[in-house]
């Protein structure tokens, strides 16, 4: 889930994006809450006009909501006849993997499949990273990440090959200092696969390689 407040450019109203966009939404709106919804009534997502009626908000761009900011929107949104609810907890979505599978996709001469450990779980991701490897320590943006720019990463196809995620560099990820040139952000071969991102971490591993 990704939500976001901007008080200047909409008003007192809070947003959260559950899943990608659907051509053909259904618009349920009650209480001031608008949710939306795929055909088959899944959530997509929630707009709370006057959010602060409900509970405070701070910040501009994305925002964190703790697991009692959730319950409150949740029973708002009961409250307002409205199906759905915001999930209350969450895994990183910016994490730390270990390339262990690495071969070049069948329709392109740049781009590779990779298979990146995260510890629990396995991935597959397509990279065109010049420096992306066998064997690396890579950071990835899996499905619901939002990017420094406002980019929301999501399951799809790169000519035709299947990829849940993004092996980011550290221009994409907004680290101070990042090189202009093409490449993802290697990390530390002894971060274990699965921890969180840590940005400030990142400062001094894209300090250490300039």
């Amino acid at each position: 889930m990704i939500t976001s407040y901007n008080q200047t450019a909409w008003g007192d109203t809070l947003v959260a994006v559950l899943a990608p966009d659907q051509e053909d939404e259904v618009v349920k709106t009650s209480a001031g809450i608008t949710g939306i919804y795929d055909q088959h009534g899944q959530a997509l997502g929630f707009n709370f006009f006057h959010v602060s009626a409900i509970v405070p908000v701070k910040g501009r761009g994305q925002v964190t909501l703790d697991e009692a900011q959730r319950s409150q929107l949740n029973a708002a949104i009961s409250g307002a006849g409205l199906p759905g609810a915001l999930p209350l907890t969450e895994t990183p979505k910016f994490v730390i993997g270990k390339i262990i599978d690495f071969k070049a996709h069948p329709k392109s001469d740049h781009l590779h499949i990779t298979k990146v450990d995260f510890g629990s779980h396995q991935e597959q991701i397509v990279c065109g990273a010049p420096n992306a490897a066998l064997g690396e320590t890579v950071v990835a943006a899996l499905p619901g990440a939002m990017m420094p720019d406002g980019k929301i990463i999501w399951p799809g196809e790169l000519m035709g090959v299947e990829s849940d995620g993004m092996l980011s560099s550290a221009k994409e990820l907004g680290i101070p200092g990042a090189p202009d040139k093409r490449g993802i952000l290697l990390m530390p071969d002894s971060i274990p696969a699965g921890t969180p991102f840590d940005f400030k971490q990142a400062e001094a591993v894209v300090a250490a390689q300039a």
